[in-house]
């Protein structure tokens, strides 16, 4: 069993539940076709056996298609990072951004994959697609206890304007201490990563490290007043 959360839904409840104030859209802005001509090819590519997506964050806990079989998964070649941001929207706001994960270059990953419910899958996948950052997917090799499967892998482009490279953990732990937006805070979202990679039987020792980090960040918070 992964080792015990330091960080707590307690803790992460001294920090305002959201904020009001969002930055700018930034980047261009997505073609609409990218959406359906994106999932027409992953299904054209997809095997027989199904869709499979590899999640290695959020989609751990919100996987936000239906789901028909989770596998515990290890992908190669890409590992778990906070190299997407700064976040000034969402989690994060132009005084305090946030970065979310992402799966960029090299290493390896722990994961869950998990297959696409039949019968929906276009339509499935577009909305999929289009809660995602508007880069082409990848194409990975997972190795699951009942087999390789191929999935579905939402990585990091390092050429697109998004990408930031994962800094000096004590600057990461500052900012996920730190960063709430106006659909919530940024140690929520590590501690949900946590929880549910600790349910999995995962342990990714980056993560709980900055788990830790951010705890010890917020335990110098007062306690907020309930109303």
């Amino acid at each position: 069993m992964p080792p015990a959360l330091r960080l707590t839904r307690a803790l992460v409840d001294r920090l305002p539940a959201r904020v009001d104030e969002e930055g700018p859209v930034r980047g261009d802005p997505t073609p609409p076709e990218h959406y359906p001509n994106t999932a027409d090819r992953l299904l054209a590519e997809a095997d027989p056996s199904g869709l499979w997506v590899f999640a290695s964050g959020s989609l751990i806990w919100n996987p936000r298609m239906p789901v028909a079989e989770r596998r515990h998964a290890l992908v190669h070649g890409w590992h778990r990072s906070f190299c997407l941001g700064p976040i000034r929207r969402f989690r994060g706001s132009p005084q305090a951004p946030g970065y979310m994960l992402s799966l960029d270059r090299g290493g390896s990953c722990h994961g869950i994959v998990q297959r696409m419910e039949p019968g929906n899958e276009r339509a499935d996948l577009i909305a999929l697609l289009e809660k995602e950052p508007p880069r082409p997917p990848k194409w990975v090799r997972a190795k699951t206890a009942q087999g390789m499967v191929r999935a579905v892998a939402f990585t990091m482009d390092r050429t697109w304007w998004a990408y930031c490279p994962e800094g000096p953990i004590e600057e990461v732990a500052d900012a996920l201490a730190g960063a709430v937006g106006t659909g919530g805070t940024m140690a929520e979202y590590l501690l949900n990563t946590c929880e549910h990679l600790a349910e999995a039987g995962i342990h990714d020792s980056h993560l709980w490290r900055l788990q830790d980090m951010v705890a010890e960040r917020l335990e110098r918070l007062p306690e907020r007043a309930s109303i």
